[in-house]
């Protein structure tokens, strides 16, 4: 029997939630990958929404188990999945595979669809232990899970939320310097969330470092005093994949995606724009 989700962990020592819900029929296939996995001792990490659970005890119901993996074990994952019964693809070869079993899905993430979030050893070196489904795994670091969904803000998806429950629930044991790290030159995107969390949750706002508010508002000052020296880039695009379309096809900016500014080629950027407009106009049409 799972330990229901609503059993919760003590929050703030470290420790993780149990997380599964044993009447989701599902979960079953998932605990088969899980299993798998494990058994062939193919390190991986968990994300999404169980991931998230584990960190904030909110259930989300799930159409998928994401699972992260560094890019140099994506194809020995893929082809344990592949073995298992699993019906295996490359959705995007630059970050998204998908295993699919009884109308369940499993993607497959060793990067994000902007190019920025690749996964590396230290997801793993920072990963904490939980129990996903009755096993025992590792969870994706508050800091990643936190730095790949701050980029996710589609017309129909914003994860923004999400942030704001993780912060409210981990935002004293964050690693702040760390998390800066990870953002890198797109510090902006990490300050806007952390400004609408002091928004969302008016009372958590002292749960911030002051020292990162005090560096975040040193920086926008600094900016303020001159223009960039890219004025050419858009980074709306790093983003949205569709919102910002329109200004590169005007010829008014260029992709923050594409090399040389990032790490994808313009090929795989049009492939996945191409792919996912159609998906996007089969969804209306039907």
């Amino acid at each position: 029997m799972y330990q229901n989700a609503q059993d919760q962990l003590p929050r703030h020592n470290g420790s993780l939630q149990s997380v599964g819900v044993p009447a989701d029929p599902a979960h079953e296939v998932y605990r088969e990958a899980l299993l798998a996995l494990s058994t062939a001792k193919i390190p991986f990490l968990v994300g999404g929404a169980f991931g998230l659970e584990s960190y904030t005890g909110l259930v989300r119901r799930t159409k998928d188990l994401d699972l992260f993996v560094r890019p140099g074990d994506r194809m020995l994952l893929m082809q344990r999945l592949s073995e298992v019964g699993f019906q295996t693809e490359w959705r995007f070869s630059h970050w998204l595979g998908k295993a699919h079993k009884d109308n369940r899905s499993i993607d497959v993430i060793f990067s994000s669809g902007n190019g920025v979030c690749t996964v590396d050893d230290a997801w793993f070196r920072h990963a904490l232990p939980a129990e996903i489904l009755g096993i025992h795994v590792e969870v994706v670091p508050a800091e990643e899970m936190l730095w790949s969904k701050a980029f996710v803000m589609e017309r129909n998806r914003y994860d923004g939320g999400d942030i704001a429950h993780l912060l409210r629930a981990r935002a004293p044991m964050l690693d702040w310097a760390r998390l800066l790290f990870r953002f890198g030159p797109h510090w902006r995107v990490l300050f806007s969330h952390v400004v609408l969390f002091g928004f969302v949750y008016p009372e958590q706002r002292l749960r911030i470092p002051d020292w990162f508010m005090h560096e975040m508002i040193r920086r926008l000052k600094l900016d303020m005093q001159c223009l960039p020296s890219d004025r050419r880039v858009c980074q709306g695009t790093l983003l949205s994949w569709s919102q910002y379309l329109v200004d590169m096809d005007r010829g008014d900016y260029e992709d923050a995606r594409q090399t040389p500014r990032g790490r994808l080629s313009s090929e795989e950027t049009q492939y996945m724009t191409d792919v996912l407009q159609r998906e996007e106009k089969d969804t209306h049409e039907h």
